[in-house]
């Protein structure tokens, strides 16, 4: 054993690139072994971040020496991985969605539930974004009374081939831009609002040359009737990420979540006793994303205090039911 952590990382593409390299600031973790169906790419990516490799996941699911997992795969991988490592005992930080739809979440659900010393935490890294915090924060703090409604996009305009990868085929993916980037906002919508009684959508191939949605539009509704306004797109030619959250006496504005999404940058309006312009303050993020690393860090402090992460396999299944609401009406 070379850590008090020691991990292993399936699926060696971009998102597993992030996650190996958010493990650098944490001393009491270790990546030990990385896996990716293509051996060449999990080659390279041990060569690159000091680990050793193999194309069998299984290795590092059923690895004595590991105790966390990180599952970053195609998304019709996800769930029979990560249940297959809470079996073996493992800790296990999955990407969203955690899986194609409810049916294969449920799985994943019903073997933590015989596992309940394994925790498993979902990747919604957004939540750990200091834009949302801070948002979250001033709703707490500030006064301004529960969320009424919230507005929010997110979007990008894909690239050369984009309808030719994985994220365009049905069967791999479970779905289009309201599974992919779509399930953020939805997964924050529920962080400041909390759970939906109802959903209702439109998903529609605009652009794309895919079998799966290039947009969805979603409008959902709590138990107390909040609403949700919310349009995912892959036809957003300049990438953006907008959320506005209306509370009885303040709006809160998010944009941007740095790099092509632009500044992250939070604009707070409290209303004043007379009503007329609002105070208005302005607060910038213009450094590295570390959501990454803090997402990691909920982890092992949910493991350290035998809690559950923020981000569990029970927001991943909320989300998600919402999704498939939506699917089902096309």
């Amino acid at each position: 054993m070379t850590g008090k952590y020691n991990v292993g990382i399936i699926g060696c593409g971009l998102i597993g690139g992030k996650r190996a390299n958010a493990l650098k600031d944490f001393k009491n973790s270790k990546l030990i072994l990385a896996a990716d169906i293509d051996i060449k790419r999990a080659k390279e990516f041990g060569k690159e971040h000091c680990c050793d490799f193999t194309d069998d996941w299984r290795k590092i699911t059923r690895n004595k020496d590991l105790n966390i997992v990180v599952v970053a795969t195609t998304n019709d991988m996800l769930a029979e991985i990560t249940t297959d490592a809470i079996k073996h005992g493992k800790h296990v930080l999955v990407e969203k969605p955690a899986a194609r739809n409810p049916k294969e979440l449920m799985k994943v659900i019903n073997a933590a539930k015989k596992n309940r010393k394994v925790k498993v935490k979902v990747g919604f890294n957004h939540r750990f974004h200091p834009a949302i915090q801070k948002a979250k924060e001033l709703i707490t703090t500030e006064g301004i009374g529960e969320v009424m409604f919230i507005r929010a996009r997110y979007g990008h305009g894909g690239r050369i081939g984009y309808d030719t990868e994985w994220r365009a085929v049905k069967k791999i993916a479970g779905g289009g831009e309201m599974l992919d980037q779509g399930s953020h906002i939805i997964d924050l919508s529920r962080y400041f609002m909390g759970d939906f009684k109802s959903a209702i959508g439109k998903c529609k191939t605009y652009f794309w040359d895919m079998e799966v949605e290039d947009n969805c539009f979603a409008l959902l509704e709590t138990k107390k009737g909040q609403i949700a306004q919310l349009h995912a797109s892959c036809t957003q030619w300049k990438n953006i990420f907008s959320m506005e959250i209306f509370c009885r006496t303040g709006q809160i504005n998010i944009d941007g979540l740095g790099r092509s999404y632009g500044v992250e940058t939070l604009t707070y309006y409290k209303m004043k006793p007379e009503m007329g312009p609002p105070i208005t303050t302005v607060q910038k993020w213009d450094e590295p994303d570390k959501s990454w690393e803090k997402e990691y860090q909920n982890l092992i402090e949910a493991i350290e205090k035998n809690m559950e992460p923020d981000g569990n396999l029970y927001d991943a299944f909320e989300s998600i039911k919402i999704i498939e609401k939506i699917y089902r009406e096309l």
